[in-house]
């Protein structure tokens, strides 16, 4: 039986960042731990939710009949069936979200939307967005705003070609048309 080659002998030498690439990195870690922060700290003081939660609202309230399956949301939202799972139990308690069973598949859930629960996202979303144009359009140029977006999409068009998304449909319907693109 031929020797096992070494975890060095095959492992390329890392392509360290360059002065200007590390110096771009941090400040992209930083700016986004700093704004998410910074926009759930906002959103908990004025409006009583997580800016966690308010993703699950915003995601509802753009599907067809303000309902999407348990398993497309997790998807959608990059969460964990469990961490989703507690998440719509805690909003099901405030009486924004109810799960409704698939009449023709018992394996199947629905997280679906609530009045009290549009309402609640209503009343969020005007201080949610001043706080996003304040932190970060309103700080930036039309051709920076370009600029970020192109980025954005350079980025992620990879990691979401890697989790299963069709990322032409991204170009329609930014929410619920993503879900439906691997089933």
């Amino acid at each position: 039986m031929p020797a096992r080659p070494s975890r060095a002998a095959t492992t390329a030498a890392p392509r360290w960042l360059s002065n200007s690439e590390q110096r771009a990195w941090r400040a992209f870690v930083m700016a986004s731990q700093l704004l998410f922060d910074q926009l759930d700290r906002e959103l908990q003081r004025e409006s009583g939710m997580s800016h966690a939660y308010y993703g699950i609202l915003v995601a509802l309230s753009e599907a067809p009949e303000q309902m999407l399956r348990m398993s497309d949301l997790a998807r959608l939202l990059r969460y964990s069936k469990t961490r989703l799972s507690e998440a719509i139990a805690r909003l099901e308690t405030r009486g924004w979200v109810m799960r409704q069973p698939c009449p023709s598949d018992r394996r199947v859930t629905y997280a679906m939307l609530t009045t009290d629960g549009f309402e609640a996202l209503a009343a969020a979303a005007p201080g949610h967005v001043a706080g996003v144009r304040r932190h970060v359009f309103d700080r930036l140029t039309p051709k920076q705003v370009e600029a970020l977006r192109e980025i954005s999409e350079v980025i992620a068009q990879p990691l979401l070609e890697a989790a299963g998304f069709d990322l032409a449909a991204c170009q329609n319907d930014p929410q619920t048309e993503l879900m439906h693109s691997t089933e």
